[in-house]
């Protein structure tokens, strides 16, 4: 708020006027995309119960848990520390989604490693390079790579990923 006899700054008259938009420009450099940085402001906003702009450093574990990344209590400690520096016991926003973002690039590059590592095994398999393997090669490495799996998970499984019905798997 601007006090009395004092003009307020454009950031001030930003914050008072807009207060729930996101300048994505200001994010730029998180390396996110914009539908993650509104998700990360919702997730943040459900936490900041009083709508103070700000949330307990408590919360951090809970919300971490909901991006699907579970800490132990040294990892969340260290990011506790890191995080709130003065040790006032809170953080905003931009405090916020910068812990964030580091999970979900994290997360982002855990996958294209995932599916790099997917592709050289299909073409492992794919031995005369077509391209595509039968139904009955997969469910073998299914069932090679998780034993424990019932026969009707199995099929489902083949089910969704053949939606084709043609008996083949290609790799797109």
């Amino acid at each position: 708020m601007a006090e009395v006899g004092k003009l307020p700054t454009n950031k001030e008259e930003k914050k008072e006027d807009d207060k729930d938009t996101l300048d994505y420009e200001e994010f730029k450099k998180l390396d996110i995309s914009k539908e993650q940085l509104k998700m990360l402001k919702q997730i943040f906003d459900s936490f900041d119960l009083e709508k103070k702009g700000e949330i307990s450093v408590d919360m951090i574990g809970q919300i971490l848990d909901m991006l699907g990344h579970r800490l132990t209590a040294e990892e969340l400690q260290g990011i506790v520390k890191e995080i709130d520096e003065d040790g006032n016991g809170v953080m905003n926003f931009e405090e916020f989604a910068h812990l964030s973002a580091r999970f979900l690039v994290e997360e982002e590059e855990d996958t294209e490693a995932i599916l790099r590592e997917l592709k050289d095994a299909f073409r492992l398999y794919d031995k005369d390079g077509l391209g595509y393997i039968g139904v009955d090669l997969l469910r073998d490495i299914l069932k090679e790579l998780e034993p424990t799996l019932k026969p009707a998970d199995l099929n489902e499984m083949i089910k969704e990923i053949d939606t084709d019905n043609s008996g083949t798997v290609d790799w797109e």
